[in-house]
């Protein structure tokens, strides 16, 4: 059995064993500000990336289409820059599940350029002929069709433009390694999607309320204290000010104002404005009406020590309203498939993402 780890534990589990790496090969890396740094690897004049499997990483610079995706930027690059010289790409990060992703399928041994070995396709159940595709976009149909150009022309689907981590044929892919969740939606988000009660019972998906207001940012209710002063007041009303229990440093801090976001408590006490739930595992879901839009299965890869993440993938599937369609839909861990994997690249993925090959479950 697995141990269950969260997001965080995971990013530092790796971001130790990428330090330890970095500094064994002289591998060029640098670590990025914050409370949890994040180590970043480059290019260094050697050609040596160490974020990738070498033979990985001479096919993917190799391969125009698959080198395109180490130019994608970090959606973070803009607030944790790393040197002024080094634009952070998302691939770079250890935390990055694409990287992972063609570490595996980029491998020589695992895509010879033709064909996929023949322990991954049957795993996969696809066709060893399939050539692996790396962002790609079929579309998932919205329920309100564009406006035609002439009242005489035919109304136009419109399609979302979500991305599948990976195609192999028929066969959609959705990398996670450290993302904390797979997003949420509000319920009217999801509604837009033309296929949604075909595919799924919308009760029965999961639903998250909003977070509650972490209790340090609470401000307490005005106290009324005697002053001997005003004998002819039954007290006197002292205003935000806070307990002397929660914070040390408000009590001798006279000059305290509230937040003027929260200018009162009425925020506090909402009995006609519930928090409004959001669906859980958007991602998931919308991955789902791709692969039904385009008649094709769909696989999570996760990591086996993530139970919160696969926990949330059975809550979705146990939403689906077909029988027949569920069984087009996938959970494989990083662990069960390294176990088809050549044993150099076995060994890659164990020291640089602690990833051990276990047997796929029957």
């Amino acid at each position: 059995m697995m141990p269950s780890w969260t997001a965080t534990q995971l990013r530092r589990d790796l971001s130790d064993r990428a330090r330890r790496l970095a500094r064994t090969h002289g591998l060029l890396h640098e670590e990025s500000t914050g409370p949890s740094p994040v180590i970043l690897f480059g290019r260094d004049e050697h050609g040596r990336h160490g974020n990738f499997h070498p033979d990985s990483y001479a096919r993917i610079c190799a391969h125009p289409d698959w080198a395109r995706r180490l130019a994608k930027p970090h959606t973070a690059s803009r607030r944790s820059a790393a040197r002024h010289d080094w634009r952070w790409m998302e691939l770079d990060s250890v935390n990055s599940s694409d990287a992972l992703l063609m570490n595996i399928f980029c491998h020589p041994q695992v895509f010879d350029g033709a064909r996929l070995a023949n322990p991954v396709a049957a795993l996969l159940n696809v066709d060893p002929a399939t050539t692996p595709c790396f962002g790609a976009h079929p579309g998932v149909p919205l329920r309100t069709p564009l406006r035609p150009r002439s009242k005489k022309s035919p109304p136009i689907e419109r399609l979302d433009r979500t991305e599948v981590d990976l195609t192999l044929g028929r066969l959609f892919l959705e990398a996670k390694l450290t993302e904390s969740d797979f997003q949420t939606a509000a319920p009217a988000l999801l509604q837009s999607y033309r296929d949604l009660e075909a595919v799924f019972d919308p009760e029965r998906l999961p639903r998250k309320p909003l977070d509650r207001i972490p209790r340090e940012f609470l401000i307490p209710p005005p106290l009324r204290v005697s002053h001997p002063s005003q004998p002819h007041r039954a007290g006197w009303d002292v205003s935000r000010v806070p307990h002397s229990s929660r914070s040390n440093e408000w009590d001798r801090d006279s000059s305290y104002t509230p937040d003027p976001d929260f200018p009162d408590e009425s925020f506090l006490n909402l009995p006609n404005h519930p928090p409004k739930p959001r669906i859980a595992g958007y991602q998931l879901i919308r991955n789902a009406l791709a692969a039904y839009a385009a008649d094709a299965s769909f696989c999570v890869l996760c990591d086996a020590r993530r139970r919160d993440l696969i926990d949330i993938w059975y809550s979705i599937l146990r939403a689906v309203r077909s029988p027949t369609f569920a069984t087009r839909l996938k959970l494989l861990t990083w662990q069960e498939l390294a176990a088809t994997l050549p044993r150099g690249l076995q060994h890659y993925l164990d020291a640089r993402y602690g990833i051990r090959a276990v047997a796929p479950l029957e």
